[in-house]
């Protein structure tokens, strides 16, 4: 009898199932960025704890399901794991990306995220500098999409690590129940596109789960290219708001952005 998978390496799961590689190394950090958990002291210590060699545990699953035996452990560093499938052939690595919501373990890496120095955002919308992106303040903001029901962030995940994330608060207002704001961040990074149109997509996903109809969102006018790929992704230029931002002792225009939601096609 196969045991449910626990909770906490369902996104280890997930990752697996995306991955089209026929090898896979990951460090223990990477793997704990996936989770969003940390992983038991037996995992760092033991070799046993990623080789088991009876019947499937709960952790065990998360990469046997998709095909994957662990061929070599590290300790404290990485592990390797290896797809098993004769029939299976990948001629070059290619990324791996998950999108999911983020968990109380994540808000020191959404922190770090905000805090590089030598980091460039593309698509940051402005109008996110009132919100505190402390690990405390992260952590608040997660717990209070937890509770509202209608609000979450999404995390991105390449390759094992945080590159990026959207935020969607909903509104609590009963006539405006249908619709939410987005917030998006994502670190300027050689596969920015895949990430936002991942983004992109798992939002409106989780907005139909919800039953929210439209997203809305601003941004400074000057911020083109972020604009630009707002409208490729079917958001529309509904008005703009001069001299409503200061920024660096200057007066900015704002640029306010909606989509309606189109809902999906049942399949035939």
């Amino acid at each position: 009898m196969v045991t449910a998978l626990e909770k906490k390496y369902r996104s280890l799961a997930m990752y697996f199932s995306e991955s089209t590689n026929q090898i896979i190394t990951l460090k223990f950090t990477e793997i704990e960025k996936i989770m969003g958990y940390s992983l038991p002291s037996s995992a760092y210590l033991n070799h046993s704890w990623w080789k088991k060699e009876k019947s499937y545990t709960r952790h065990y699953q998360a990469w046997v399901a998709a095909g994957y035996v662990v061929k070599y452990v590290k300790p404290n560093q990485y592990i390797v794991f290896e797809r098993e499938d004769p029939l299976f052939k990948n001629e070059s690595d290619k990324d791996t990306l998950i999108i999911r919501p983020a968990l109380h373990g994540d808000a020191p890496s959404l922190s770090k995220l905000h805090k590089k120095e030598n980091a460039k955002l593309t698509f940051f919308i402005e109008g996110q500098e009132h919100q505190e992106t402390s690990e405390k303040g992260f952590r608040q903001q997660i717990t209070a999409c937890n509770q509202i029901g209608h609000s979450v962030i999404l995390l991105a995940i390449l390759n094992g690590e945080h590159v990026g994330y959207m935020k969607i608060t909903g509104n609590e207002l009963k006539r405006a129940a249908h619709r939410a704001v987005v917030e998006l961040f994502i670190q300027d990074i050689e596969y920015d596109l895949d990430v936002f149109s991942s983004l992109m997509r798992k939002s409106e996903e989780w907005a139909e789960e919800k039953g929210i109809k439209r997203f809305e969102l601003t941004m400074l006018e000057e911020n083109v290219q972020a604009r630009m790929r707002f409208e490729q992704s079917g958001y529309e230029v509904e008005g703009i708001r001069k001299s409503s931002v200061v920024l660096l002792n200057k007066l900015h225009n704002e640029v306010y952005m909606g989509k309606v939601l189109a809902p999906k096609k049942d399949s035939a």
